[in-house]
């Protein structure tokens, strides 16, 4: 065994405290004597070893927030003199360690203690596992100190032989903690210690590797920045020079926002918000999203055409002739652009284009059934002004932000339509068709209907601001055109913003020149059949539009010709039919099948709806126009107990009022009316409406179910040619009713000849078709009284037809 210290077993120091600092054996430290403590702790020393042949000894021992250590240092004092600053300083060789013991005296003012000098002992030779371990530290130290250049350390730390004092060395690793280092100095075995210290120098220099690997990433980055930044200064060098060489460089000022934004043609308060964008952009860095952001809401900007207008054509008669050309009927409309465009012209004569920063733009809803011609009627106004024309679907549209747009904040922000809208015509004063909007819903992305209100308010949208631009857009010079099928569907606050226009649909003979001008041309191109090929003749288009469909607008009678041209050319390709050929009326039902819509009156009369007692016509408006609408009514036998009234048919609480106002009327008055209404209190009175399936609500059926039930008690029947239409209430009055003019086209579609209508609607009348007026006879009525009279066949008279 062999000892590693020669020092006597047991010794009387004085102490050398060493605040929050710890000295391992064989570390050879300066101290500074100006310290009390210290200047104590030498002083003894040299006094107890004044005379002696070794060199002064004193215990350094390490005071951790006051405590001291168990275990200290000898240490050997070398040298008194100065430090490197100047001051007084000691220099001082730790020896060994030694364990401290009971308090004791001694020469000075110093603290003595009673210490044992630890010794430690190593098998010789070293065991393998030893000596491996003594190779990774100092490979592990090497390493260390490689990376600090610390080249002369390096050798000196191979010359180390001994187990104890390499580890000890690590005394002097600055990384170490004073904890550490305490650990390291109150382990008493060497082989145990060099594994403490091996531990904590492979966890620093993992530590600094991963250090070193993220500072190398940063400064990879930093440098590709100030590489990139450079390149681009240059870059943008060379462009200056190459645009004062080539002159202007339009070529190159698509990537200079500000020279774009000071050429365009842009509003003040639009070119001072493009301008700021700028600014960020200059200041911001390539690799920032705002940038892109930023480029995007300025190539938006740019591209929208601010002062772009389309001079409007003030050819009255020609805009007149463009309409009548292209659309049959819908004289309302073609009336309102025609004044629309007599007052702009007016106003542009008079020097009135603007007048309190608006212009005179102009908002119409156009409502009717599908069909009529309402999307295709916004091109033909565009046309007829000379102005851009653009659609913006709006069915099924739930999310508010389509119509103001999204705020730039959200990834992937873009305009709202109207916006693109505007863009996307490359004017400010476009035709600009608002397709579908009784259609908009709203949900919890909030209300499209509501983000409209200021769009089509011609007192505020000369101020429209959209969320995306944030800057002011001025939409009142455009014409709006909204168009929808149910009127009540358009929330009331937006129709108010909207001046309303009624497409109620087209009568039959409008029906055949839309046929024969516009429909009939089209499918023929797109049969694939020349002009003069095929030839319908009127009868042929009038049975399409009569028998073979029934309804307000003509996509049912346009498919109606398509299938037929389609059945004339594959009979041409199969040999069966010679080119060109002419299709009257009676070649329709080989054709295309036999009739689908036959007038009541055209029946037989025993197949008549109304042949029998209790059954009566009446007229509706549905969202596909107006239709015909029967009403039947029973009694229940008395033995059966079922007394009451029953309502079926899907009806709504007010069609349902109607009935009870009906039969309250017939008891209260029939002994007046000549009918055996004693019977009603004992017998159930049953009241129905076919087409189950669809639902059905209003007033205007009170004399339709009035008349139904007096049929039913009188035994008389209604007549097959009267149809009616009117509230009524308990006294009897006919009161009046809404959609008047689509319930006379559907009466006449439907081939009833004479019509009953309450009084109170004559003015309506107006607004119907002279050639429908002249085809129909038209009663109108204040008392149910008069309707009775007119719509119940004689009692002698079987079946009623009256003349």
């Amino acid at each position: 065994m062999a000892s590693e210290s020669k020092a006597p077993a047991s010794i009387a120091l004085p102490v050398l405290p060493l605040d929050d600092e710890v000295v391992l054996p064989g570390m050879v430290v300066p101290l500074d004597l100006s310290d009390n403590d210290v200047r104590a702790a030498v002083e003894a020393a040299q006094a107890a070893a004044r005379g002696g042949p070794g060199k002064p000894r004193v215990l350094l021992v390490p005071r951790v927030e006051g405590t001291y250590a168990g275990i200290g240092v000898l240490g050997t004092v070398e040298q008194v003199g100065r430090l490197s600053d100047g001051d007084p300083g000691a220099l001082i060789r730790a020896r060994g360690r030694v364990r401290i013991g009971a308090g004791t005296t001694g020469p000075g003012g110093a603290l003595w203690v009673e210490g044992t000098l630890l010794e430690e002992t190593l098998p010789d030779p070293l065991p393998g596992s030893v000596t491996e371990l003594v190779k990774e530290y100092k490979a592990l130290a090497t390493s260390w100190l490689r990376k600090r250049g610390a080249w002369q350390v390096v050798d000196r730390v191979q010359q180390i032989e001994g187990v104890g004092a390499l580890a000890d060395n690590a005394g002097y690793s600055p990384f170490l903690t004073v904890e550490q280092k305490l650990a390291l100095l109150e382990t008493t075995d060497p082989v145990a210690r060099l594994k403490l210290a091996t531990a904590q120098l492979r966890e620093h220099l993992a530590e600094q590797d991963v250090a070193e690997t993220i500072a190398k990433d940063v400064q990879e980055g930093v440098d590709k920045q100030q590489r990139e930044f450079l390149l681009r200064r240059q870059l943008e060098a060379v462009r200056k020079e190459l645009r004062e060489l080539n002159g202007e460089g339009e070529a190159d000022e698509t990537d200079d926002y500000r020279a774009r934004v000071e050429a365009a043609d842009l509003p003040e308060k639009v070119r001072e918000a493009a301008l700021k964008e700028v600014e960020k952009l200059e200041r911001s860095s390539d690799q920032s999203p705002e940038g892109s952001w930023i480029r995007t809401w300025l190539d938006t900007v740019l591209e929208l055409p601010w002062n772009e207008r389309t001079e409007d054509r003030y050819d009255i008669p020609g805009a007149q002739a463009v309409l009548d050309a292209e659309h049959a009927g819908l004289e309302d409309v073609k009336e309102r652009i025609t004044e629309y465009l007599a007052v702009r012209k007016r106003r542009a004569e008079r020097g009135l284009g603007v007048v309190g920063g608006r212009r005179g733009g102009a908002v119409l809803a156009l409502v009717g059934p599908p069909g009529v011609g309402k999307t295709s009627l916004g091109e033909s106004v565009a046309h007829a002004m000379g102005r851009k024309f653009v659609r913006v679907a709006l069915g099924g549209v739930r999310d508010e932000a389509e119509i103001r747009g999204h705020r730039r904040t959200y990834v992937g922000a873009l305009p709202g339509r109207i916006v693109r809208a505007i863009k996307e015509a490359g004017s400010m004063n476009p035709v600009v068709l608002l397709d579908e909007i009784d259609k908009v819903g709203s949900d919890f992305r909030g209300d499209p209907a509501a983000a409209l209100l200021e769009v089509l308010d011609p007192a505020q949208n000369h101020t429209f601001r959209d969320h995306y631009l944030e800057v002011e857009l001025d939409l009142s010079d455009v014409v709006f055109l909204a168009t929808a099928n149910v009127l009540e569907a358009i929330p009331e606050a937006l129709l108010d913003r909207m001046e309303l226009v009624r497409l109620d649909g087209y009568t039959e003979d409008e029906k055949v020149v839309i046929a024969r001008d516009h429909l009939l041309p089209r499918q023929l191109e797109r049969a694939g059949l020349a002009e003069g090929e095929v030839v319908l003749e009127e009868p042929a288009l009038r049975k399409l539009a009569g028998e073979y469909t029934r309804e307000a607008g003509v996509r049912t009678l346009e498919r109606s010709i398509a299938r037929l041209l389609r059945k004339v050319a594959a009979q041409h390709e199969l040999g069966e039919r010679e080119l060109p050929a002419t299709l009257g009326a009676d070649d329709l039902r080989g054709l295309i099948g036999r009739p689908h819509h036959v007038p009541e009156s055209a029946q037989d009369p025993a197949e008549r709806r109304t042949s029998v007692p209790g059954v009566a016509t009446g007229l509706a408006v549905t969202g596909a126009g107006g239709d015909v609408l029967f009403v039947e009514a029973s009694l229940a036998d008395p033995e059966t107990g079922a007394a009451g009234l029953t309502l079926t048919g899907q009806l709504g609480d007010v069609m349902k009022e109607s009935a009870q106002i009906a039969l309250s009327f017939l008891r209260s008055h029939g002994a007046e009316l000549e009918l055996p209404v004693t019977g009603l209190k004992d017998r159930g009175v049953h009241i129905h409406f076919p087409a189950g399936a669809v639902p059905k609500d209003g007033p205007s059926a009170g004399i339709t179910m009035t008349t139904a039930l007096a049929s039913l008690l009188s035994g008389r029947q209604v007549r097959t040619d009267v149809a009616m239409t009117g509230e009524v209430s308990l006294t009897g009055r006919v009161l009046p009713i809404g959609g008047l003019k689509q319930k006379l086209l559907a009466a006449h579609r439907a081939g009833i000849t004479t019509v009953v209508i309450p009084k109170r609607n004559e003015p309506d009348l107006d607004d119907v078709p002279a050639e429908i007026l002249d085809k129909l006879d038209v009663h109108p009525v204040t008392d149910v009284r008069q309707v009775l009279e007119i719509a119940l066949a004689p009692a002698e008279v079987a079946v009623g037809v009256a003349a």
